[in-house]
């Protein structure tokens, strides 16, 4: 069996790659497509997930093996073939491939062909440019800031009353002014 991918990003407006590749094959062979078909390095803790119920986050396929809960079943890129987790047309996968940024190609099985075999993975299609690989920590924040200087309170608290810090009890904490 031949699975046809198509790939899609949120980021990159136009992009747009088509992957074929036997259903035999290794998560990590169609990792390595990915990687060379957007012209990105192999230097990234990237991973797959599979997804159920739309775009959902199930199972998770990781470049390396992780410390999980023994409870949870863990699985590598290297030893997992598509078929195991893969069987019908529109299914969708995320691969997480910034994951400093939790950045994602939204992947859909697009095509299953019964019958044939294909020796080697290949890129069928390629359109628009890739975002980049990485953000730098300037660009991801501003993309997603974590804290809002705009918010910062100064002798407020969460309900916008002010504190009064003599009424706070610092008894027990060691506590000093000197650097």
């Amino acid at each position: 069996m031949i699975y046809r991918f198509t790939i899609i990003s949120d980021e990159a407006e136009g992009f747009m790659r088509e992957i074929q590749i036997d259903a035999d094959a290794k998560f990590l062979e169609l990792h390595k497509l990915i990687l060379k078909a957007c012209g990105y390095e192999d230097n990234q803790m990237t991973s797959f997930t599979i997804c159920e119920n739309g775009w959902e986050k199930g199972q998770e396929i990781t470049l390396e093996r992780m410390d999980t809960d023994a409870d949870e079943d863990s699985y590598i890129m290297a030893e997992t073939e598509l078929n195991e987790f893969l069987e019908d047309e529109k299914q969708h996968l995320l691969y997480t491939f910034d994951p400093l940024a939790d950045r994602v190609f939204f992947i859909e099985l697009s095509e299953i062909k019964t019958g044939k075999n294909l020796p080697e993975g290949k890129i069928t299609r390629s359109q628009g440019e890739p975002p980049v690989q990485v953000l730098d920590f300037d660009e991801m924040f501003a993309r997603n800031p974590i804290v809002d200087n705009s918010s910062i309170m100064d002798d407020e608290d969460l309900y916008g009353n002010e504190i009064d810090s003599d009424e706070i009890d610092l008894e027990g904490f060691d506590i000093s002014d000197e650097y």
